[in-house]
């Protein structure tokens, strides 16, 4: 087994504890009292089961008789809440995807560096893992991962460097222009590219060079060419 196999592996180990320290620490799913369980009860058992089916089996074995045989329940009940199994695919990756914490320090810097950093800390094992897990569903959907990431930002927010970015500009720091949308979330996208391409954590060093020399310099960079101006 190469080292990249070895990494995958133990980010599916680390990833497959912590789905069992919540299974412990909550709800029963497979007990003989499973099919008295109604409501949220239910269907957290049921995501907890879907996330524990595609960290061990990825997308190609995430199924409704799966899911249901490891929630200890029947496939009409996956069905009657979730028709199609994207639908409990994407459930179960919005309950699981928590939101990373946005940095408030009062300097567009150290927002950006600080946001990056807890996002390497939180994203490194997942990112690289669920890229594997979920190769077959970006294939099968014609999708990617920056378009599920979308996807799973809840309706009408703001992604985190849209919001650092506002409010850099609320503070002064930076002129109330109209901004690309690629150019506002080009550190995260440097950031999982990294990720994905190196399936390892990102060097500290380059997360201050993601921001002081690319996007920090790109922000503030007078426009040369017509179209939208990105800043003055």
């Amino acid at each position: 087994m190469d080292r990249k196999h070895e990494r995958i592996a133990d980010e599916r180990g680390a990833i497959g504890a912590q789905a069992a320290e919540r299974r412990a620490g909550g709800s029963t799913t497979r007990d003989s009292g499973a099919s008295r369980r109604r409501g949220p009860e239910l269907e957290d058992a049921i995501l907890d089961a879907a996330w524990e089916v595609l960290i061990e089996h990825g997308y190609h074995g995430f199924t409704y008789e799966a899911v249901a045989a490891r929630a200890g329940t029947s496939r009409p009940v996956l069905y009657r809440r979730w028709p199609q199994r994207d639908d409990l695919l994407l459930a179960t990756l919005t309950k699981f995807w928590q939101p990373i914490a946005v940095p408030d320090t009062g300097s567009l810097r150290d927002d950006a560096i600080g946001f990056l950093r807890n996002a390497n800390a939180d994203r490194a094992p997942t990112i690289t893992f669920m890229s594997v897990q979920l190769a077959d569903y970006f294939r099968d959907a014609g999708t990617s991962f920056s378009e599920l990431r979308r996807t799973l930002l809840p309706p009408g927010r703001a992604t985190a460097f849209e919001t650092i970015v506002a409010r850099a500009v609320e503070r002064g720091e930076l002129p109330g222009v109209p901004r690309p949308s690629r150019v506002v979330n080009l550190p995260f996208d440097l950031l999982r590219h990294d990720l994905l391409t190196t399936m390892r954590a990102v060097p500290d060093e380059s997360i201050v060079e993601i921001v002081d020399e690319v996007w920090l310099p790109l922000l503030r960079a007078r426009p040369v060419l017509t179209g939208t101006p990105l800043a003055k």
